[in-house]
């Protein structure tokens, strides 16, 4: 009887103790676990687009501008033209405000110019302004991918080409008209012509192509970015490269 009661014993009390620590288990604060469930994590977002996605929108841009009607077209053309006259305006204002402290650094004027430039571009794409620039090479990536008619390339061309060149006009006159083209920058801006008139046909062609080769790239990596400040950068290195 005794040793039965003992053995009771024993078994109670191995109870109780597996009971406290069933418990004690239970209040512990368990560790947070360091692995998460693979459903659980953030999906990458990017805010750029990759190159195969960039040219088919650049394509897509090339064929709703070849759907537009020739007055569209046009004053989409003559804006971006005086938006030109900005960027232009804007770069030989400061440029040529620091002639003096360039005299034995002519690279500090090249850089200011470069870097102020890009702002017309900008104000281009962010309006929806139509450059011939940018339109020769985006009516034909539609063409190549069969969204437009190859007679969209001459009749673009041919429209945004006169409506920059009037835009351009119209900003020039009005800019001779509130005498803003005087002192160091008109010297700067008749320094600008001299260079670029007195070059050859060959010279100037072969300077022309490569200058709207990056003006495309611009256009290209701005469709590529999908934020306003994506879009600035993305503009402004080739078009500073170019003027630069």
């Amino acid at each position: 009887w005794l040793k039965h009661f003992l053995a009771q014993g024993d078994e109670a009390e191995s109870a109780a103790n597996e009971s406290c620590l069933v418990v004690s288990s239970r209040l512990r604060p368990q560790a947070p676990s360091r692995e998460l469930p693979f459903s659980t994590m953030p999906e990458v977002l990017s805010l750029c687009k990759g190159p195969k996605e960039a040219y088919e929108a650049f394509a897509d841009k090339g064929a709703e501008l070849s759907r537009k009607s020739v007055p569209k077209i046009f004053h989409q053309s003559v804006y971006a033209g005086i938006y030109i006259g900005f960027g232009g305006m804007l770069s030989m204002v400061i440029a040529g405000g620091i002639a003096d402290a360039s005299k034995n650094n002519p690279t500090l004027q090249s850089f200011v110019f470069a870097a102020l430039f890009p702002v017309n571009l900008l104000l281009i794409l962010l309006t929806g302004g139509v450059l011939m620039t940018g339109a020769s090479a985006t009516v034909p990536a539609a063409v190549l991918e069969k969204k437009a008619h190859w007679s969209s390339i001459p009749k673009i061309v041919a429209i945004s080409w006169v409506g920059n060149l009037i835009g351009a006009v119209i900003f020039a006159l009005l800019v001779h008209a509130c005498d803003m083209n005087t002192g160091a920058t008109a010297e700067l801006a008749i320094k600008i012509t001299y260079r670029k008139c007195s070059k050859d046909f060959i010279k100037t062609f072969i300077k022309g192509v490569g200058c709207n080769w990056l003006v495309c790239m611009a256009v290209f990596l701005s469709g590529q970015a999908q934020d306003m400040a994506g879009k600035m950068v993305a503009i402004w290195f080739p078009i500073s490269c170019f003027v630069a």
